[in-house]
């Protein structure tokens, strides 16, 4: 008789992908990435207004809150308007926009919803802003002497292969996206404006 003992495999513990455990997968990742680039320019002594922050930002929150916050908030639901129409218009030509993302960030309770609206977009828009507006344009044509649209062109392409989790569609939709909001941040020179807009867009998605 074979008297070795019969291998069992290994027991491994798979990790579900619950609302939670997206918000805090969000949370660090996004977290990471502006601490990453708040180091890199303290490091580099990179100015605040080359990342699109206005050097009286705080001295004059008061009109930057009436003036700024509101034209981000329009400028927001413009675009969310745009992508809602453009994912439509893939959905009747028969594309697909891969929602599985969105689906695992959908809240289910008032306490997600708090989390959501008060922690996991804001931290999603400062973040994604602060590295393909502020870094990818503002630092890299104060820095390079580069035309901020060309800087601007590459970073909507960066923006939209960044977000290849929802599908070809979605890169598209998102890619243009991005290019709008990287127009409004040239435009305005404001990074505060597209964190905004950028907010508005994924708090109008739920």
């Amino acid at each position: 008789a074979d008297s070795r003992e019969t291998e069992t495999p290994p027991v491994t513990e798979e990790i579900t992908l619950t609302t939670g455990v997206m918000f805090a997968n969000v949370v660090v990742t996004q977290g990471a990435v502006v601490v990453s680039l708040a180091v890199a320019a303290w490091y580099f002594s990179i100015p605040g207004d080359a990342f699109g922050l206005a050097p009286d930002i705080w001295s004059n929150m008061r009109a930057v809150a009436t003036e700024t916050v509101g034209l981000g908030v329009g400028f927001g639901l413009v675009l969310w308007v745009g992508s809602e129409l453009s994912t439509r218009v893939a959905d009747a030509v028969g594309a697909t926009y891969d929602e599985s993302v969105r689906t695992l960030l959908a809240p289910e309770s008032p306490l997600e919803w708090v989390g959501l609206l008060g922690v996991v977009l804001p931290v999603i828009a400062v973040s994604e802003e602060l590295l393909f507006r502020g870094a990818l344009i503002g630092v890299a044509a104060t820095g390079t002497g580069l035309s901020p649209w060309l800087c601007a062109v590459g970073s909507s392409i960066a923006f939209a292969l960044g977000h290849g989790a929802q599908g070809r569609v979605g890169v598209v939709v998102t890619g243009t996206l991005g290019f709008v909001l990287a127009a409004g941040y040239v435009l305005s020179a404001s990074l505060l404006l597209v964190v905004v807009a950028h907010y508005v867009i994924n708090a109008m998605e739920f």
